[in-house]
């Protein structure tokens, strides 16, 4: 017997659903005190002092009002979230909705029981629905209340439903399809099916990773080349400096939804593209954009894309192979509620009961992305961007109204990124003059 199957049978006598609600339980009062020690930190109305050369009074306040909001809704949605999961578990939901779902395919199509992953793709476009309608009010008011209150939203309600509706559709044309053959694969692969079902979600991965670019995203937002200039020269040359093999430069319409900027580069092997938020374009310098790109080619240039992806496959890998061992665990299915033993619900079930590994494997993870910041904004100082890079994080988090007061624990379990002042002080960069960085529009008629 193996040590895995020893573990199992170790706790046979305990219910899983049981566990499973406790250890929820668990979590969700460990979280939301880390959420209310980061809530304590917007009720501040003084700015620190450690903040004196960072953020003038004015946009600390705003900073503050706004991650106040964002942090007193999180405590609603958060409770309502963790309600439902307990009342989901408690009262038997999974195996009423795989009832239901049997009933549909039987009265609409005609097919019954045996039609397991038939009835696989019906239960989880209902469950998926579900899930959407109970979430939408939430993403109304945060959008809607929230953001358009401090003056990010820019979309309208026509093109949040759009969004949603084609968000939808993809779902039923690319997620329903691979379903049927992750299931597929299971079931008819033998005891070693996790080794398949790891090589035929890389493969979909890179595949997704391929077509999302030119196929899923333009169907939410234009790109558009950048135009020739002194800031498309800049960027050509940061990326000769460094042998990065740019082939082309986008501007994408972010503005269209919200007033948050950012950028990010995609592609494979010798065929990378650059792609910059217009709001960025408009809010910063050519320095500034240039600075904040040599951050994101530090990524690039130590393996960090290539190395998070590695270390995923691993994990997913090591997944699957932890779910040989339930998948046949009538016990499982039976503390739940089910009768019988669906594929996709042992596969779902087991998520919860791999859910206490999964979240000390996010905060591993977390941890490992922000050395990784940590790395990438030191690769962008020995480029040179190193006062450039100051004013450009500054900036980017006066624009977005980061939270500039955060707390430490709170930092390390929920981010992968270190927050502003943890990553200047990691620089060691010290500020040019004793004046806060102001405003992003005041700062761009400067240039």
């Amino acid at each position: 017997m193996s040590s895995v199957q020893q573990a199992l049978s170790f706790v046979d006598g305990v219910s899983y659903k049981d566990y499973v609600l406790g250890f929820s339980c668990a979590v969700y009062a460990f979280e939301q005190y880390l959420n209310y020690r980061q809530h304590c930190r917007y009720l501040m109305r003084e700015r620190p002092q450690d903040l004196a050369d960072i953020v003038n009074e004015t946009d600390f306040s705003k900073s503050q009002s706004y991650n106040l909001e964002k942090s007193r809704f999180a405590f609603v949605e958060n409770a309502y979230k963790q309600l439902e999961i307990l009342l989901q578990l408690h009262y038997d939901v999974l195996p009423w909705l795989w009832d239901f779902s049997g009933r549909l395919l039987s009265q609409y199509a005609g097919y019954g029981s045996e039609y397991e992953i038939l009835q696989s793709m019906v239960f989880m476009t209902v469950y998926s629905f579900i899930s959407t309608a109970t979430s939408l009010p939430f993403s109304l008011y945060s959008t809607f209340v929230i953001e358009q209150r401090h003056g990010f939203n820019k979309q309208t309600l026509g093109l949040f439903f759009a969004d949603l509706a084609k968000t939808q559709l993809l779902f039923a044309v690319i997620m329903l399809p691979f379903l049927a053959a992750f299931l597929w694969i299971i079931k008819y692969t033998g005891a070693n099916f996790y080794f398949y079902v790891w090589i035929t979600v890389v493969a979909f991965q890179l595949f997704f990773m391929t077509i999302y670019p030119t196929v899923i995203q333009p169907l939410f937002n234009k790109l558009t080349p950048l135009e020739e200039g002194e800031l498309r020269t800049r960027i050509e040359e940061l990326a000769g400096r460094i042998n990065f093999p740019l082939k082309k430069l986008y501007v994408i319409d972010g503005s269209k939804r919200s007033s948050h900027s950012n950028a990010y580069f995609y592609g494979f092997g010798r065929n990378k593209h650059i792609v910059l938020f217009d709001t960025l374009i408009d809010h910063s310098t050519n320095d500034e954009i240039c600075a904040v790109l040599a951050h994101e080619l530090g990524h690039w240039a130590m393996s960090h894309t290539l190395k998070l992806l590695v270390t995923t496959q691993i994990y997913m890998l090591t997944m699957f192979w932890l779910f040989s061992y339930f998948i046949n665990n009538a016990q499982l299915y039976h503390d739940f509620g089910f009768s019988a033993m669906p594929t996709l619900i042992g596969f779902m079930l087991f998520q919860y009961i791999y859910a206490p590994v999964d979240s000390i494997i996010g905060f591993l993870m977390h941890m490992y992305q922000r050395m990784n910041e940590y790395e990438a904004d030191a690769y962008a100082l020995k480029l040179g961007y190193a006062a450039t890079l100051r004013s450009a994080l500054i900036k980017l988090s006066v624009k977005n109204l980061g939270g500039f007061n955060v707390d430490p624990w709170y930092s390390a379990w929920n981010r992968s990124h270190p927050s502003l002042t943890e990553r200047l002080s990691a620089l060691g960069i010290k500020p040019t003059s004793d004046k806060p960085i102001v405003n992003a529009e005041e700062s761009k008629k400067e240039q």
